[in-house]
């Protein structure tokens, strides 16, 4: 459950934010506004020939998407207008022909670095997999994500149905890679179970359960084994907050909380609850979130530990957080989160933006140099917003 006291802290502390970081609430429409114009600055970077963008990664160009995608379904004049649904089409298209090889280590503070290399088409022949699919299941089940959002903004007749069959693939890869542990691996490579890679199976297979009614049952089952593994698995600790995975001997190792781990599973018990009719799963996710608010913030804005040098994996790390708290406040609304949406949105835009509304990793400020990872992550907030208030 989520406790009382949490939710007053949370909504004293909402008060306060109120009176320190803004002095009005802006509106719907000029959260809108001011993600149309974010969104022209992130695509500066998108680059046509390859389907993605410039400045990051594989697994964060899904999320640019993502991204666009959440967008089209909220505002779709806006939508129209910025040409969303003809990128996703051509995302979709030209992505899959631009193969890569990801490498990921983790730094010493437990930090993901992903590089991605391009691949001839006698390597994709080899290793035996390409389009979207590649050694790490947490880059496919983003791009799982990414196409169910596509999807979702239901434009018929360009490649809706493409979009659901592309993530139903690689829903199977990623079924594939049972660990030992329960659930699923990291990687092909590497025997890692992490939360991340957990999450998005969860939330692909909840997800897949609500868009393909005559294969429901079989995605459902999926989805509960998954999220019953998981809440019994350790990966929760006693803050109720998710580290980043599992041991050998598959106990909680300790390591970071990072605010992705906090946020995907907001988002997968959202459709796991439409899927089921289960209310309590919202609850659960409500604690989670309220846990994250409490401990991931530093004067009430969303803070990475890693900060102000997350790289590109670490940088989009709080978008993630957001959006999927953006899903859970739709589906079960809480006014101490909503207000931190709107509190993060408002000093984002103030405090983090320059003259050509590029937007920087460090949301209370200063701006530093954006990249398409930075500007799609502090995006989600602007949509978030636009969305709740």
């Amino acid at each position: 459950m989520v406790s009382p006291s949490l939710i007053g802290s949370l909504a004293s502390r909402a008060v306060f934010l109120m009176s320190t970081h803004i002095g009005t609430r802006a509106d719907s429409a000029t959260y809108a506004s001011h993600t149309v114009d974010a969104l022209n600055s992130l695509q500066k970077w998108y680059n046509r020939e390859t389907g993605l963008w410039d400045t990051t990664g594989w697994w964060n160009s899904a999320n640019c998407l993502t991204v666009l995608a959440d967008f089209a379904v909220i505002d779709p004049a806006a939508s129209d207008t910025l040409m969303i649904p003809e990128i996703i089409q051509n995302t979709y298209d030209q992505a899959q022909k631009t193969p890569v090889k990801a490498n990921k280590i983790m730094s010493p503070a437990g930090l993901p670095i992903s590089t991605y290399s391009r691949l001839s088409a006698r390597e994709i022949e080899k290793r035996g997999f390409d389009n979207f699919l590649n050694d790490y299941y947490d880059d496919e089940g983003w791009w799982a994500l990414a196409m169910i959002h596509s999807y979702d903004v239901g434009v018929r007749g360009i490649g809706d149905q493409q979009y659901l069959q592309a993530a139903v693939e690689i829903f199977e890869d990623m079924k594939a890679g049972n660990s030992t542990c329960g659930g699923i691996f990291w990687s092909k490579v590497t025997p890692y179970t992490n939360a991340i890679a957990n999450e998005l199976f969860l939330s692909v297979a909840a997800s897949l359960a609500n868009r393909i009614p005559d294969r429901k049952d079989y995605f459902l089952d999926v989805a509960m084994n998954q999220w019953n593994w998981f809440k019994n698995s350790g990966l929760i600790n006693k803050d109720s907050l998710i580290n980043d995975g599992l041991t050998d001997d598959c106990k909680n190792n300790g390591m970071q909380t990072w605010t992705y781990n906090q946020g995907v599973i907001l988002g997968g018990l959202v459709e796991l609850s439409t899927a089921t009719g289960d209310k309590s799963l919202l609850t659960q996710a409500q604690t989670i979130a309220s846990a994250a608010i409490s401990h991931l913030t530093k004067d009430g804005i969303l803070f990475e530990g890693c900060e102000p040098d997350c790289g590109s994996d670490g940088s989009q790390f709080k978008g993630v957080f957001m959006r999927n708290l953006h899903y859970l406040q739709k589906a079960a609304p809480m006014d101490p989160v909503k207000n931190f949406l709107l509190t993060n949105a408002d000093t984002i835009w103030a405090k983090n933006r320059n003259d050509q509304n590029e937007l920087g990793g460090t949301w209370e400020g200063p701006y530093t140099n954006a990249t398409a990872g930075t500007q799609s992550s502090a995006l989600d907030v602007l949509v978030a917003a636009a969305a709740v208030a």
